[in-house]
């Protein structure tokens, strides 16, 4: 599903990103880790064209990151690490709004987005203006936003981050169910505990650069633990 091939990226004479080759097949729920300033974010904006490579490449569902921008936005659901919505678009609007974006089907919309307003917990603000959401209220509407399309892959940078405990169970579970059926997820988290117990594959990167990428299984075998393993790199 996604090959990065020397995955380079340089911030004047810093390294951000350096070197990185990784696989990541289809259907994974893949956890991306690393401190702070590691290079998780720069390598997430590279996936999602945000970014241009120093060198090296992205490829997505055979498709080059660089070269088709476009296609590969159609694909994927992307969640930064701060999210935006318009304030003075009610939930539902945003949305609808999404949704046009991506040209979901008239027909089925309408039921997809109350779907996602009960299961984020948001079908009683729905006609509120976003600007008057809590902080967690925007982050479960940007999660919702970002699934309406039913992407193929999600790009998710710190998701977790503001969710109360039952939205973030809903979301883990969907997250899976999702994983399921196919969809590749790609996300990061400093919540060790959660990473542990949901993802199927692990990377961990330092100072720009990989430090090991394996199965969640093979990483608990060998180190015991998630978080032995990402101090020990780290």
């Amino acid at each position: 599903m996604i090959t990065l091939s020397h995955l380079t990226r340089k911030f004047n004479e810093n390294i951000a990103v350096d070197n990185l080759c990784l696989e990541i097949p289809k259907g994974a729920m893949f956890g991306f880790l690393g401190a702070n300033g590691a290079g998780k974010t720069t390598t997430l904006k590279m996936l999602m064209g945000l970014l241009q490579p120093t060198s090296g490449t992205a490829i997505i569902d055979g498709l080059d990151v660089a070269s088709n921008p476009t296609a590969i936005k159609a694909k994927v659901g992307y969640l930064p690490d701060e999210v935006f919505l318009y304030d003075y678009l009610t939930g539902r609007q945003f949305l609808n709004f999404v949704a046009d974006v991506y040209c979901v089907d008239s027909s089925t919309r309408e039921q997809k987005i109350n779907d996602l307003l009960e299961s984020f917990g948001l079908k009683d603000a729905a006609e509120e203006y976003t600007a008057n959401y809590s902080f967690g209220m925007k982050k479960k509407l940007a999660l919702a936003s970002i699934v309406v399309h039913n992407p193929s892959l999600l790009i998710l940078d710190e998701p977790f981050n503001g969710l109360d405990p039952q939205a973030t169970r809903d979301f883990k579970e969907m997250l899976k169910k999702m994983s399921k059926e196919g969809t590749t997820i790609i996300f990061s988290s400093h919540v060790l505990e959660v990473v542990e117990k949901l993802v199927t594959h692990i990377a961990i990167i330092n100072k720009g650069k990989l430090q090991v990428c394996d199965s969640i299984d093979n990483i608990i075998g060998k180190y015991e633990s998630l978080e032995k393993a990402f101090f020990s790199f780290t």
